[in-house]
C-alpha cells in the first residue's frame, strides 16, 4: 500500500513537473510570437507603396535626419533653378522668381530688388536674351545649423548673336520650417548673398 501510495506522488510530482515545463515553453513560444509580431508590424509600416503608371512602387520611410544632406542640396538647387532660370517673358520671370522667394528669406527678395532697380530683367526682355544654370556642386555643413552651405554654378546668357558662360558661387544658412506645397522640403535660405559672378567664356 506505501508503495502504491509511493508511485502515486512520484507520479503527481512528474505531472506537476511537466505541467511547470509546458506552461513556461508556452509562455516562452507566446512572448516570441508576440515581439515577432510587434517586429514585422515595425517593418512593414515603413514600407510604402505607391501607385503609378498602374503599377505598385515600393517606397521606404526614414527619418528625416536620415534625408537632411540630400533634401537640403536639392533645395538649394531648385532656388537656384528658379532665381536664376529666365526667359525673356515676364510673365515666366515673375513665376520663377515667385517660386524662388518662397524658398529664402528677404535677402533673396533684397537682391531682387537690386536687379530690378538695375534694369536687369528689363534688358533680359529688350534683348531677348535666355538665362539658364546649372547647379555643379552644394557644400554643406550639418555640424551646425542653421546649416551653411555654398553653392557652386554655371550660368548661361544665350542671346542671339552669342552665349555668355558664368561662375556663379553664392552661400548662405538653412532653418527647419514647416512643408507645403511651396516648400515641399521644409527648408528656408537665411542670409543669402552672392560672392562671385563673372563672365568666363564667351561662344560667338
Amino acid at each position: 500500500m506505501f508503495t502504491q501510495l509511493k508511485n502515486i506522488e512520484s507520479a503527481f510530482s512528474h505531472v506537476k513537473l511537466f505541467s511547470y515545463i509546458l506552461i513556461a515553453a508556452c509562455t516562452i513560444i507566446s512572448c516570441f510570437a508576440l515581439y515577432k509580431s510587434f517586429q514585422a508590424a515595425n517593418i512593414a509600416s515603413n514600407h510604402i507603396y505607391i501607385l503609378a503608371n498602374g503599377k505598385a512602387l515600393e517606397a521606404f520611410a526614414a527619418d528625416r535626419k536620415d534625408n537632411i544632406p540630400v533634401e537640403a542640396r536639392d533645395h538649394i538647387r531648385m532656388f537656384h533653378h528658379y532665381f536664376f532660370t529666365l526667359d525673356p517673358d515676364e510673365k515666366v520671370i515673375d513665376a520663377n522668381i515667385g517660386k524662388a522667394l518662397y524658398l529664402a528669406d528677404e535677402s533673396a527678395k533684397n537682391q531682387y530688388n537690386d536687379l530690378k532697380e538695375k534694369s536687369y530683367y528689363n534688358n533680359l526682355i529688350s534683348g531677348n536674351i535666355s538665362q539658364q544654370v546649372n547647379v555643379d556642386s552644394v557644400y554643406l555643413d550639418i555640424n551646425q545649423y542653421p546649416y551653411y552651405f555654398k553653392c557652386y554654378a554655371t550660368e548661361k546668357l544665350i542671346r542671339s548673336t552669342s552665349t555668355v558662360n558664368r561662375n556663379l558661387i553664392t552661400q548662405g544658412y538653412l532653418r527647419n520650417v514647416s512643408r507645403s506645397d511651396n516648400n515641399p522640403h521644409g527648408f528656408l535660405i537665411l542670409h543669402w548673398e552672392t560672392l562671385a559672378n563673372k563672365d568666363t567664356t564667351i561662344q560667338k
